[in-house]
């Protein structure tokens, strides 16, 4: 009996493949250990920044680029959605309802006033710019609340093209490392001082570790100021998420009472129910999982109940996963389909960077 089943064994090892995702997701963590070499070597460019960078250069280097674009692409996919999932979920961890209460009510304010001029101001000019797909919806997530892990959470549940997050990740990270050397240079011309720098760059820069990398040239007040602030943008994303969800289920309830109407009238009512029973199947529903995650998180960190210990490696995971997904993300970016909207969708950075650092001047004069 032995000898018999050894060689159906043999062959069961022989005929074993790794599953499809593997190859793309081991690029992602060779991606993301290269990204931490980049900021060990220039701490002055954060993880997530570098992530994204050398996502966008491996999916161009020759050598490179047949793997992101063949073998590797489903595992990178995978990396850039369900690894931010993941990733955004922990971001809960690093908010905490009695910091936000901390800053006041006219602090916390004026973040929701900056947070809607610059989501509704971005939202508006990217439509009437005529940028493609969903790109004028996800730039508007991206500078007015996190950033890179705005975007993705967006895209979720609005269902966006991968190209299109990828853009919209790729402006977004340039412009927020631009920031990093920029607005540190125009502190003292808008005389602005330590605390209130920080609170200018918690309130006008998208992501997290590009606010820390920032504010940290001002000092320690300057940088506990501007990671607050900067939080309190965060836990908007749960309610914007809840909004769009809301949206994307109203459009489909249209789409559908509209089909099934049309068929009916060709007498094929049937057909239009299928239609809209399927449709009803890809409802994304009213507040995403992990969104629930995320509050889940922000309200244990609240019960001041988790260690320090535990805090600093679930930040340490939370920023890896991050870096995973959005080297994924980098590495959908295709520069030379960019070449017809590219122009377009820099003008629009370049309008909504000056929108949210003026309205968040603005905001921190008012409430200094």
């Amino acid at each position: 009996m032995t000898l018999t089943a050894a060689p159906g064994r043999a062959r069961q090892a022989a005929g074993w493949r790794p599953p499809a995702t593997s190859y793309g997701l081991g690029l992602a963590v060779a991606g993301v250990a290269a990204a931490w070499g980049v900021h060990r070597l220039l701490p002055a460019v954060p993880l997530l920044t570098a992530a994204v960078v050398l996502g966008i250069v491996a999916a161009h280097l020759p050598g490179a680029r047949g793997l992101v674009r063949g073998v590797c692409r489903a595992g990178l996919s995978l990396a850039g959605k369900r690894l931010m999932r993941l990733g955004i979920v922990l971001l809960g961890l690093k908010l905490s309802l009695n910091d936000v209460l901390g800053l006041g009510w006219a602090t916390v304010a004026m973040v929701l006033g900056v947070v809607a001029a610059t989501f509704c101001g971005t939202w508006w000019l990217g439509r009437r710019m005529g940028l493609r797909g969903d790109q004028p919806l996800l730039i508007a997530t991206g500078y007015s609340i996190c950033g890179a892990s705005a975007i993705g959470a967006v895209s979720e549940v609005s269902d966006s093209d991968e190209r299109d997050v990828a853009t919209s990740v790729a402006l977004v990270t340039l412009c927020g490392t631009l920031a990093i050397a920029v607005l540190p240079l125009l502190q003292h011309p808008l005389g602005l001082g330590d605390a209130a720098f920080g609170r200018w760059v918690g309130a006008g820069v998208h992501d997290v570790g590009q606010v820390v990398a920032t504010a940290q040239t001002a000092g320690p007040a300057a940088l506990g100021d501007a990671v607050l602030v900067k939080l309190v943008r965060v836990a908007l994303l749960a309610p914007l998420v809840a909004v769009l969800a809301t949206s994307v289920r109203a459009r489909g309830r249209v789409k559908r009472t509209g089909g099934s109407g049309s068929q009916e009238i060709g007498g094929q009512e049937a057909g239009g129910q299928e239609a809209g029973g399927q449709e009803a199947k890809r409802r994304p529903p009213l507040v995403p999982l992990f969104v629930l995650g995320f509050l889940a998180m922000t309200a244990l960190r609240s019960t001041d109940v988790l260690s320090t210990a535990v805090l600093d490696t679930a930040a340490t995971a939370q920023e890896l996963l991050l870096a995973a997904a959005l080297f994924g993300l980098g590495s959908a970016v295709h520069l030379p389909s960019l070449t017809r909207t590219g122009a377009r969708v820099a003008a629009l950075g370049l309008c909504a960077w000056v929108v949210i650092a003026g309205a968040s001047y603005g905001g921190v004069l008012l409430t200094t």
